[in-house]
């Protein structure tokens, strides 16, 4: 390793890790709300209008996730009892209010995830990026109700910076790093790292890979199954990022909501939220 951000750590020489109720998996929903600017390229469909602005084929298709997606999945986060980490853009809180009021009503986990998900976050200087993540947290704990715990960055970026001025901020853990199945602490006081995951991500899934249906619940369900034999030993955390509009879409929704009520079907779960994962972890 060359870089000092956190330490190698073989998961076969650590203690046992032990979650509530002798659960062998953590399991939390990652829900991506996220706001797009209109002349800005982002994720998207398909690249044929991508440098185009405005580009209503793309942008179109990323706003049906806060416009019809997002209130579809609220229908089905009901229905399985299930409540979601969420990843928010400050700039939802201003744009989709209705959005962030189900979410208080539901007691929803709410997360820092950068002002809008248009700008990536890096290339910022010291002072620059201190106001920036000022004004981010400052505008979704007073949305929200409460000041966000955890980071996700847009686009899962950071400056070697963040995690430090995150601490400041009074945050505590990142979800940036996708390398692990277990939380892990940082060289930062006090910050840790929980698991993500770039592999169950609907954007590397369904848009990335194309996987039917089928194949995605196939996809998740087996991450579950060795997750689940790995717990055994140790304690295991496993993420479902999701974005509703991708998910969300009619021809998806229905495998999203197999997934979920075979997750809460399953001996050896809990399902919890980001928040409580590292709440445990650094309690413990």
């Amino acid at each position: 390793m060359n870089h000092d951000l956190y330490a190698y750590s073989p998961i076969v020489e650590r203690p046992r890790l032990q979650w509530p109720g002798g659960a062998r998996v953590a399991f939390y929903i990652g829900l991506n709300i996220e706001h797009y600017h209109v002349d800005k390229p982002a994720t998207s469909a398909t690249p044929t209008t991508v440098g185009l602005v405005p580009d209503p084929m793309n942008y179109g298709w990323r706003d049906y996730g806060v416009r019809v997606g997002i209130w579809r999945l609220i229908e089905l986060l009901d229905r399985v009892g299930m409540v979601p980490s969420v990843m928010l853009n400050s700039e939802v809180c201003h744009h989709y209010p209705q959005i962030v009021q189900a979410g208080r009503d539901r007691g929803w986990a709410w997360l820092a995830h950068g002002q809008n998900n248009s700008t990536l976050h890096t290339g910022f200087g010291g002072d620059e990026e201190r106001a920036y993540l000022t004004e981010m947290v400052q505008t979704i704990a007073s949305a929200t109700g409460s000041a966000p715990r955890g980071w996700l960055g847009p686009a899962m970026t950071e400056t070697f910076d963040t995690p430090r001025l995150l601490a400041e901020l009074g945050l505590t853990y990142v979800l940036d790093w996708c390398n692990d199945d277990q939380p892990f602490p940082l060289s930062v006081d006090g910050m840790i790292a929980v698991p993500y995951s770039v592999e169950l991500n609907d954007i590397t899934l369904c848009v990335g890979r194309n996987l039917s249906g089928e194949a995605y619940v196939r996809w998740v369900i087996d991450t579950l199954d060795q997750l689940l034999a790995d717990g055994e030993s140790t304690g295991r955390v496993m993420a479902l990022p999701i974005h509703p509009f991708v998910i969300n879409q009619p021809s998806r929704h229905r495998y999203l909501a197999r997934v979920l009520e075979e997750v809460a079907a399953r001996d050896g779960v809990w399902v919890t939220t980001s928040d409580e994962i590292a709440r445990h972890y650094l309690s413990a």
